[in-house]
């Protein structure tokens, strides 16, 4: 039942006798139908909202409440939303708002202007009294949710770790589509062209005089590449890109790796990868423990490995998609689902004040030039950095997978990259990826720390997703970093609890 304004079957007094009191709600934060439904309609009728005049972007409804604490959602655009800048607990719907209504109001509603609705994101219901009391409530109602328990750690773990045992690789694999790989003989200029014509950010490397595959290229190969160039004592210029194979850039980069990577790291000079048959569990740990973005899925039906097939790329992206769908109508066999990611020990967060914390959160300002961009990508081992202004809240993100945007028309060439500004390279980046959109046309995956974990799990089991930025409601101010790798890292206990590599 969706009713479009007050409720006109409650009289006056209600069913009991009691004084019911006209209550206001708004939702400030825009849609194009939003819906509220709570403890007062049984959470099963709906209210339709109406957008105050004037002010398209703020929905209120009046209805009529008995005095006492409701709790209550949104319904926006088909998403269950609440307000974070209103009292909020964990209940048995999830995240819910509350109201405590103590007293009797003014029964006639204001009505919401627009100046208010820009300056009052809140309910008229004796503001000051309601604000006072309902957090109080607030902190008595969530003393209990704030922490996790490690019983419902643990047992969310068991589940999804017999989840991923008990199924195989085979089943991510997509009904219809292609897979590509690259010879190893290739020109390295050509090798990137066709990774930004046909819209991916990694391909297996075929040795056709070995009959095997031997390794991956990545948007990482590339910036390694464009720092190369820009080294005045480089042996590589840009006119040997034209005849520089991939397999000769392959060996320059194990010794250039050790130059680049402050820890020492070398590449691996093998292709880790998986079999249709292996279990997922199996494939999420190989990407983990290699710190790999993606693991080719390879068949051979010789016992001896050859005429191997390949049949698909696996991310961790594709394997946390096979979780949502396995759990997402019985999501209360994962305590852990519905609660809030802020109450989740995983991420890399903002330290307050006072706060120490081991783990750097890197982020940068627009101004600052692409060749930072691409060391600090390369040295912090991200693969996207938050771009934000100067109360640092977010931008744009600029992400490794940006840089093939400029094999376009040899751009590489013609750019310096301690001069060009990250806002430069994001707009011909957003420019020239038009045609494919590892995002889907959302470049900047965002939730709020009161969303839940399965709602930021949805987020990152979108395809080209890794990393799901977490900001504050309004004004975008960047709270913290959710990586596939801190989800995954989490949800198996690994104990490599390094920082976010995906």
């Amino acid at each position: 039942m969706f009713n479009p304004g007050t409720n006109p079957s409650q009289d006056a007094t209600g069913a009991s006798g009691g004084v019911l009191i006209p209550t206001q709600f708004v939702w400030p934060y825009g849609g194009k139908r939003v819906l509220l439904t709570g403890s007062f309609t049984r959470w099963t009728d709906h209210i339709m909202m109406s957008p105050v005049e004037g002010c398209p972007s703020v929905f209120q409804t009046i209805w009529n409440l008995a005095p006492g604490i409701h709790q209550y959602k949104f319904y926006v655009d088909g998403e269950w939303r609440h307000d974070e800048r209103q009292p909020y607990v964990v209940g048995n719907y999830g995240i819910v708002n509350t109201l405590l209504l103590a007293r009797e109001l003014d029964p006639r509603p204001a009505v919401l202007s627009p100046e208010a609705a820009g300056s009052r994101m809140n309910m008229d219901v004796d503001y000051e009294t309601f604000q006072h009391a309902a957090m109080s409530s607030r902190g008595a109602l969530q003393e209990s949710t704030l922490t996790i328990s490690e019983a419902d750690i643990e047992v969310s773990r068991h589940r999804i770790s017999s989840f991923l045992s008990s199924h195989t690789a085979y089943e991510l694999l997509p009904e219809s589509g292609k897979v590509i790989a690259l010879d190893v003989n290739l020109p390295v200029k050509q090798a990137f062209q066709i990774l930004y014509e046909q819209g991916i950010p990694v391909a297996p490397l075929w040795n056709s005089y070995q009959g095997q595959f031997v390794g991956v290229l990545s948007a990482l190969d590339f910036i390694l590449i464009l720092k190369e160039l820009g080294n005045h004592g480089s042996n590589l210029t840009e006119d040997e890109l034209e005849t520089h194979t991939v397999s000769a850039w392959k060996e320059a980069k194990q010794q250039l790796s050790k130059q680049m990577d402050p820890h020492g790291r070398t590449f691996h000079r093998w292709l880790i990868h998986a079999g249709p048959y292996d279990s997922l569990k199996d494939v999420a740990l190989k990407i983990l423990q290699n710190d790999i973005s993606t693991v080719p899925i390879i068949h051979s039906s010789s016992s001896d490995g050859l005429f191997p097939q390949l049949l698909h790329i696996a991310s961790l992206s594709g394997i946390l998609k096979c979780i949502c769908r396995y759990f997402r109508h019985c999501s209360s066999s994962l305590p852990i689902l519905q609660r809030p990611i802020c109450t989740v020990p995983l991420g890399t967060w903002v330290p307050k004040t006072g706060e120490s914390n081991g783990r750097l959160l890197s982020m940068l300002r627009p101004s600052a030039t692409l060749g930072a961009a691409l060391s600090l990508l390369v040295q912090a081992g991200v693969s996207s950095i938050p771009i934000v202004d100067d109360n640092d809240s977010l931008l744009d993100t600029y992400s490794r997978s940006d840089i093939t945007a400029l094999a376009k028309d040899r751009a590489y060439a013609k750019i310096h990259l301690d001069q060009m500004k990250i806002h430069q390279a994001l707009q011909l980046g957003q420019d020239a990826s038009a045609p494919y959109g590892f995002f889907n046309g959302q470049r900047c995956q965002m939730c709020l720390h009161s969303d839940t974990l399965q709602k930021v799990m949805e987020r990152l089991a979108n395809p080209g997703v890794r990393r799901v930025i977490i900001v504050e409601a309004g004004n975008k101010h960047v709270e913290g970093i959710i990586s596939l790798s801190d989800v995954f890292r989490f949800l198996l206990g690994s104990p490599q609890a390094s920082a976010s590599t995906f």
